[in-house]
């Protein structure tokens, strides 16, 4: 994947606000598909982006954002198990429903800076969204399929990361503006 993928997918990568209602609007019917919510031990990645210890287990909730039964994007959100007892409880019952629900109507939450990163093609999240994908869509993830964002939301002294990877069909939509 070139350059030229990166600014297709750019205003994506950059586009502020809730990604599950700027996808909402793209068609008739978004869904997200929960491919695993559970405990994991910390990723190197996570771990510094949410400022963690070393050592320690962090509640991880994997999605997959269809519109229309196209998926278009693949997310994995991260925070540290304690977290979900404390100001991110209300995570262990989203369910089906789009993280935008508790991420966007609290004041109290707040939004780092928007992180652009490109994948390796053979690195471990990478690997793993290959094969969730597969599983789930029964089709192989796209090649080209390697530009993603992080972002770290805040709440009561507690961070949840987020990370999405996009679906290079997504590059022929524009984002559009939300309002608020």
């Amino acid at each position: 994947m070139g350059i030229a993928t990166r600014d297709s997918l750019r205003d994506w990568l950059r586009a502020p606000g809730s990604l599950s209602r700027r996808l909402a609007r793209l068609g008739q019917r978004f869904e997200v598909q929960v491919l695993h919510q559970g405990v994991t031990p910390f990723r190197a990645l996570e771990r510094a982006a949410l400022g963690l210890p070393p050592r320690g287990l962090t509640v991880v909730r994997e999605v997959i954002l269809r519109v229309d039964g196209e998926p278009l994007v693949w997310a994995r959100s991260a925070l540290h198990q304690r977290a979900t007892t404390g100001p991110w409880r209300a995570l262990k019952g989203l369910g089906t429903r789009p993280l935008a629900h508790l991420l966007y109507d609290d004041p109290h939450i707040h939004r780092s800076e928007l992180q652009p990163r490109r994948l390796a093609r053979q690195g471990h999240t990478r690997r793993h969204a290959e094969r969730q994908w597969a599983e789930a869509t029964g089709t192989a993830m796209s090649s080209q399929m390697l530009w993603s964002r992080h972002s770290v939301f805040s709440r009561g002294g507690a961070q949840l990361r987020v990370m999405e990877l996009f679906a290079p069909e997504l590059a022929g939509h524009r984002p559009g503006r939300l309002r608020r």
